[in-house]
């Protein structure tokens, strides 16, 4: 009996023996050999596309890393979609579902603790149809702030564990040493993953490259890590030169965002498409890209392109990189990188989190 069957659920996540795992490794590494890093992402893509309620409307899937799970290479970013309204979101969420989309990430702080309510209601009857995730957001704090929040996780979600949960944005350069002191952050993933409320663990952030490798130094076995990855990275303080190899080595499933770069910005002004700016992170190995999707309109643009998706070459990565230098030489796009992290001023962390902790 696996964890979860006793709760009346149903896993959706395939599951693949050891040995095809063992397989698929193997073949990923020979792709990276003989062809280079689109090759990988074609590799890691599964062909077959899983019925939805909508027929043919399923998502191509990719591998989670080391785990043996698959998941959608679209997944649903849990600040945008309640930009509009409570109804909004929820309307997203359901057509989301409909049409194959289960990857939902979510956030302990997203909007005061709202977009978790609106989601977990959204989600009555179709837990067992989604990969969920959420994060801790400690900030720095440790094992007992990360505990707390994902207890008042868990209850506004609706549910009684996780499919994945993370470290929210790690950024600040003592991060690294914060999270793994003792009583620190990572005590409470290894403990929550222990009583089975949450499957696999990971971190994210967008800030320094440097900070994520240093996490990575403490050789913890992490399932995932939440990066911003788009064309414009390349050309200042990058995450898909400095961390991507890294996660692929130690086998860790890059969870890719900031397709966009944030907030759509480059779109608008006409510098690229939306559809050549996810193709172009969808073609790095990444096993899902989060997008902020704020409206039922852009659920369904995001759908199509993913549906259509056929990863660009080595020499297409390279021409819209050559493309879009002008504007990435001091990461003018990625205001995430070059604006200070109010995070890291842990008095200010209290100050905005001290009443969400207590509600």
């Amino acid at each position: 009996m696996s964890l979860h069957e006793d709760r009346g659920e149903h896993n959706t996540e395939p599951m693949i023996g050891r040995r095809e795992v063992c397989k698929r490794i193997g073949l990923l590494g020979s792709a990276v050999m003989l062809a280079g890093i689109s090759s990988l992402a074609r590799a890691m893509t599964d062909v077959e596309r899983p019925p939805s309620r909508l027929e043919g409307q399923g998502l191509p899937r990719r591998q989670l890393g080391r785990t043996g799970v698959t998941v959608p290479i679209l997944g649903l970013g849990g600040w945008h979609f309640l930009k509009t309204s409570d109804e909004e979101g929820s309307r997203i969420i359901q057509e989301a579902i409909d049409a194959g989309l289960t990857f939902f990430d979510n956030s302990w702080d997203y909007h005061d603790n709202r977009s978790e309510a609106v989601m977990g209601k959204a989600l009555k009857g179709h837990r067992h149809e989604v990969f969920l995730m959420t994060k801790m957001c400690t900030h720095g704090r440790g094992k007992k702030i990360g505990m707390l929040h994902l207890e008042q996780s868990l209850r506004r979600l609706g549910t009684d564990y996780l499919n994945l949960w993370q470290i929210h944005e790690v950024g600040c350069d003592d991060d690294p040493e914060r999270i793994f002191q003792e009583g620190g952050a990572v005590e409470a993933l290894a403990e929550a993953k222990q009583q089975g409320k949450v499957r696999f663990i990971g971190f994210t952030g967008h800030t320094n490259p440097a900070v994520h490798l240093n996490v990575l130094k403490y050789d913890f076995p992490f399932d995932t890590c939440q990066l911003p990855l788009n064309v414009f990275d390349a050309a200042y303080n990058s995450f898909e030169r400095q961390v991507l190899p890294e996660l692929l080595r130690r086998g860790i499933a890059p969870l890719a965002m900031k397709s966009l770069c944030g907030n759509g910005k480059p779109i608008q002004q006409g510098i690229l498409t939306a559809e050549e700016a996810m193709r172009y992170v969808l073609s790095l190995p990444v096993s899902t890209l989060v997008s902020g999707i704020d409206s039922r309109e852009v659920l369904r643009q995001n759908l199509a392109i993913v549906r259509r998706f056929v990863p660009m070459t080595q020499e297409e990565m390279a021409q819209l990189r050559r493309r879009v230098f002008g504007h990435a030489t001091e990461g003018q796009f990625e205001h995430y990188k070059t604006h200070a992290l109010w995070s890291c001023d842990r008095h200010e962390v209290e100050r905005r989190y001290g009443k969400l902790e207590k509600a």
